[in-house]
């Protein structure tokens, strides 16, 4: 076998799911073969991916075994990767067997563990966290709890689209400038990169001394306005080296190059125009790069000034160098070579994906699709609804002020009407975005302003220096000028370093600057309202002041996209949890008119993401309101150990990430009555005591509101939505609300995070509903059951996904209405739905306990919805059962078939307001009937209790299968037919193994003969048992094999 290539052999189902440790040593001889054969690995690296396969295989076999799973092999080929992939960025293993190897050809890189395992570079990325979240206690245990920093995995997806849009982008831009490699002419001017379509070979040049860019220079912050500007100054070296035929464009343009004085066409300023880029970051990057080509080219340069070139015409030179004899036929090859050797050996130490596959799009790797609700998109399509998918519409979009990036181009000139504007992009939208933060937010002073310089002077103190200690410490602890953990990378030169200082200090300004003047504005709307300069309540309280921090940072982050510090990373350096940031989103939108469109949008889906998911998270502060809002649930959060730690002090974020420990003499943190320094988990569950005759816990009642518990919070949520006041939104949650006649701070925040999260999911609902063409009557009652939901069983939330909840409760509802919906289908259409990702539906935390000990693990949508959902939710449920005495459809119908197949009793029991039964009902006909002329069959007619046991909604109508019926409400005979030809159409061995896990066991087949009342529960382990239950009592649960899940 060739290295290179490993055959991966037929793997067949039967063979996966025998458990014997024959069967096992086969798949771990493959992956040995794959280590050694494939990448050529030494005998510590395999070893290390042996001992995880190990120690992971159980989950992978579950996964093959699961019905309606898909190709084993694939599955086999991904596990594979993800193992190698895992090892290769925990334990640093890039040791490459070169024994047999010369200069180093083959590398343990992640390129070539999908080129060996054949499988693209996005179906990799989209399939990847299934791994990671199904073997995240075994990582933990293996390589520590901080194993996802190490991992990088989400950088990885993140870096992948920017460098699909920047490659993207650089291409546009020099087929806009120059002829294509199908437009030339001079065929040896032509490289044929990978095997695939002919490209340019100066755009090939362009692109790796752009990736010599990232390598040396963008060392940790590689964010895409900074690779733009970097894609651009490389754009101008091509102009001034690259032979005036191959230009597609002229100096006379003047709509495109701005002429300086008589010296000629100003490069730098017409390019900056064009790509919205800062003069002085192209000038910087220009001169960068001429250093990379003097030190890994070794070409000698000249002042352009003094060259006469015929590429020079025409074009002011005095800030440019120009190598001589760069672009000749006969070195460009060569430099192309040695710019790649010089890529090679940095990216086999880092491990990192082989980014030149980018510049051609045949690579065998390379693929711009993705699954269906997967991460990775490259597409660049906006979503759908974010018009009105805001749970915080209640603010209006301000119109982009005149000459903002995102302002209409539409009429603003003569000049601009007649020229067609481009289509906007994912790297022109950032770019825009970013000179909106350089024009806007640059030329402000980094200190408060007059006015805000009073507000902080008024207070029972002066705070100013406080809060400029603050701004400076957390603002350090966002954007570090320096790692002290990072790896050095070989042959990274000086200036990286120094490019990194520099960026940091940059962007720590623009996130300064902005908080200053977003801060000033709040405080003038709260004095306006208050109608006092004295604003001591907010400006002194510690968690307000970080989430305007953190606030800032993040929209800073957004700007630049970066890929190294991504959302939430901004949470834990400033110390406060997501549900602390979404208090002051909705008001620093309000108080920043000029907010690019862009940066709204991104603060939306922040938001978006906080109520769906992160807010429900364990060590979110919003417990600690919760338990002080419904004390009731204080015994559940405290077992679950979900409330937040307290907050760390200024002091502990300095010195975990190297911020400047300069303390002024008086810090507010330890006398600032305001600050909310909540009781850790540990320490709760302590000193927790227990009320036996409330069912009330609390930390000895420090939880407990003073006030009565009221319903406020979780109320009937129709109304005039109320948007606390900052001071209360902040305050202690025990503290009472001086706006809220008698309420805690605690009852009014919970009761505007709920609206807002009924307001999200009433969205999804509708847009799911749609999908499903169900009637309004069934979406208005999913969104009912919902929000009793919220109100009554607030505990189905924790530590779970909204959109978990919303899936659920669709299929409670169908089967309480008896709909025509099945699992499948209602997950096959929120796969469509632009906020899915396939944990939501693959894994639902659920609560365990094993040998005595209680813990967690994650299940998929169905086993949730039997074990835990309908438990908890079926009194709720119960309130949307019809309420007719039965649904008899008419004869004289389009359809009489359908109607009569159709024909089920919905409900017994007279409708509301009708007239009484009579007190002698009707007594059924209990004798037999002959139903065959010919044959002496009859059917007697069932006793009185077991039709009551049939027409009711009893438990067993509530749950779900894996297997559902082929047609809603069919005759149960048909779907035994369809069971059976399912079950002869598979190729059965003459012999027939008794250890096979596949056969039906006794205690099943005891179970069916001897049913039990909780024996009626269906999951998805107990399909072929409940078949003959679930056809003598016409459920419309039928069994069958579909899956509603598939796994790949």
């Amino acid at each position: 076998m060739s290295p290179g290539s490993v055959e991966m052999g037929d793997i067949k189902r039967s063979r996966i799911l025998n458990g014997s440790s024959r069967k096992v040593d086969s798949m771990e001889a493959r992956l040995l073969n794959f280590c050694k054969s494939g990448l050529s690995l030494d005998d510590e690296a395999t070893k290390e991916a042996l001992r995880l396969f190990r120690e992971t295989k159980h989950i992978l076999f579950a996964i093959i075994a699961a019905p309606d799973s898909g190709n084993p092999e694939d599955h086999e080929r991904f596990w594979f990767a993800s193992v190698l992939y895992t090892v290769k960025q925990l334990i640093g293993g890039n040791s490459v067997n070169k024994g047999n190897q010369a200069d180093n050809d083959t590398g343990f890189t992640l390129y070539q563990i999908l080129k060996v395992s054949k499988i693209k570079i996005a179906s990799f990325l989209n399939e990847m966290p299934q791994f990671f979240i199904k073997a995240d206690s075994i990582l933990s245990k293996l390589y520590g709890n901080d194993w996802e920093k190490k991992l990088q995995a989400k950088e990885l997806q993140a870096n992948f689209v920017h460098m699909t849009f920047l490659c993207r982008h650089f291409k546009r831009a020099y087929q806009d400038f120059f002829l294509s490699g199908n437009d030339l002419q001079d065929k040896s001017l032509s490289a044929v990169a990978n095997g695939g379509g002919p490209v340019s070979t100066y755009l090939r040049f362009g692109w790796m001394l752009f990736l010599a860019l990232r390598i040396h220079v963008f060392s940790r912050f590689k964010d895409m306005v900074t690779c733009t500007n970097g894609l651009v100054s490389i754009l101008a070296i091509l102009i001034l080296h690259v032979p005036i035929r191959y230009r597609r464009f002229s100096l006379d343009d003047s709509t495109r190059f701005v002429r300086k004085c008589d010296k000629g066409v100003d490069l730098i300023s017409s390019l900056s125009n064009i790509f919205h880029a800062s003069e002085v970051d192209l000038l910087e990057t220009s001169k960068v790069a001429n250093n990379l080509i003097v030190e890994i080219l070794n070409k000698t340069p000249r002042p352009a000034s003094e060259c006469q070139a015929e590429e020079l015409k025409d074009i002011d030179t005095d800030a440019f160098s120009y190598f001589e004899g760069l672009m000749e036929e006969s070195s460009l090859v060569s430099s192309i070579q040695i710019l790649e050797k010089d890529y090679e050996d940095a990216i086999y130490d880092r491990g990192e994906l082989d980014e030149r596959m980018f510049v051609n799009e045949e690579d065998s790797l390379f693929g711009s699709g993705s699954n269906s609700g997967g991460s990775v998109t490259v597409s660049g399509v906006k979503r759908k609804f974010d018009s009105i998918s805001s749970p915080t519409k209640t603010i209006t979009s301000t119109p982009s002020p005149r000459g903002s990036p995102v302002a209409s181009p539409v009429k603003e000139s003569s000049a601009t009407a007649s020229i067609k504007m481009p289509p906007p992009t994912p790297v022109s939208t950032a770019m825009t975005t970013a000179k909106w933060l350089r024009t806007v937010i640059a030329p402000l002073p980094p200190k408060p302003s007059t006015e805000l310089g009073h507000f902080l002077s008024s207070c029972d103190r002066d705070i100013t220096a406080d809060v400029s200690h603050r701004a400076r410490i957390i603002l350090e602890a966002i954007f570090p000028s320096s790692s002290p953990g990072e790896r050095c990378v070989a042959g990274s030169l000086q200036s990286a370093s120094l490019m990194d200082s520099i960026w940091a200090e940059q962007r720590r300004m623009e996130a300064l600057k902005l908080y200053y003047r977003v801060l000033a504005a709040m405080c003038r709307a709260e004095s306006n309202r208050l109608r006092s300069r004295n604003l001591t309540s907010l400006l002194t309280n510690e968690r307000f002041h970080r989430c305007m921090l953190a606030c800032s940072a993040e929209l800073v982050l957004a700007t630049h996209k970066t890929v190294t510090m991504m959302f939430p990373a901004v949470l834990e350096r400033s110390g406060i949890t997501a549900f602390d940031l979404s208090k002051v989103i909705e008001s620093f939108v309000r108080h920043e008119e000029t907010l690019p469109r862009e940066l709204k949008r991104h603060l939306n889906n922040l938001e978006e993401r906080i109520l769906e998911s992160m807010a429900w998270e364990k060590g979110s502060s919003m417990y600690n309101s919760l338990i002080v809002a419904k004390s009731s649930l204080s015994a559940e959060i405290n077992r679950l150990r979900l409330l937040a730690d307290p907050l760390p002090s200024l002091d502990a974020i300095a010195m975990q990430y190297g911020a400047p420990t300069a303390i002024p003499q008086r810090t507010e943190a330890s006398s600032d009555p305001n600050v909310d320094t909540p009781s850790s988990p540990q320490r709760l569950a302590t000193t927790v005591v227990s009320n036996e005759t409330t069912g009330v816990t609390g930390e000895h009642n420090s939880f407990v509101s003073p006030v009565k518990e009221r319903s406020s919070a979780f109320s009937a949520f129709p109304g005039k939505s109320r948007q606390p006041p900052l001071q209360s939104a902040f305050a202690s949650p025990t503290r009472p609300n001086p706006y809220g006649g008698g309420e805690t701070c605690a009852d009014t925040t919970i009761y505007v995070f709920c609206q807002k999260v009924l307001k999200l999911a009433a969205i999804r609902i509708k847009c799911l509903s749609d999908r499903l063409q169900q009637p309004n009557l069934a979406m208005e009652q999913v969104y009912r059951l919902l929000n009793l939901v919220l109100r009554e069983q607030t505990g189905i939330f924790f530590n779970r996904h909204i959109d978990q909840v919303i899936l659920c409760s669709f299929y409670g509802i169908a089967k309480i209405q008896l709909l025509n919906l099945t699992f499948r289908e209602i997950i096959n259409n929120y796969r469509k739905q632009p906020q899915c990702k396939p944990q939501v539906f693959r894994n639902v935390f659920v609560e365990s306990r094993r040998y005595g000990r209680s813990g967690h693990e994650t299940v998929d949508i169905i086993a949730f919805y039997n074990r835990v959902f309908i438990p908890a939710v079926k009194p709720l449920l119960v309130k949307f059962a019809p309420s007719e005495s039965s649904v008899e459809q008419s004869h004289g119908s389009e359809d009489t078939e359908k109607s009569d197949e159709h024909h089920v009793i919905l409900w017994l029991g007279p409708s509301p307001g009708s007239p009484g039964s009579s007190p002698f009902q009707r007594l059924p006909d209990m004798s037999p009937k002959k139903v065959s002329a010919t044959h002496n069959v009859y059917v007697s007619p069932l006793r009185s209790a077991k039709m009551e046991n049939l027409n009711s909604h009893n438990s067993k109508s509530y749950y779900a299968c894996v297997g559902e019926s082929t047609h809603a409400y069919q005759s149960p005979s048909k779907d035994l037919t369809a069971i059976n030809n399912r079950l002869n159409s598979r190729r059965v061995s003459s012999r027939l193994n008794f250890d096979d896990p596949g056969l039906v066991s006794d205690s099943v087949v005891a179970g069916s003969l001897y049913p039990s009342q909780s024996s009626l529960h269906l999951t998805s382990d107990s399909v072929l048992s409940q078949s003959q239950s679930q056809s003598q009592s016409q459920s419309v649960l039928l069994a069958s094999s579909a899956s509603p899940i598939k796994h790949k």
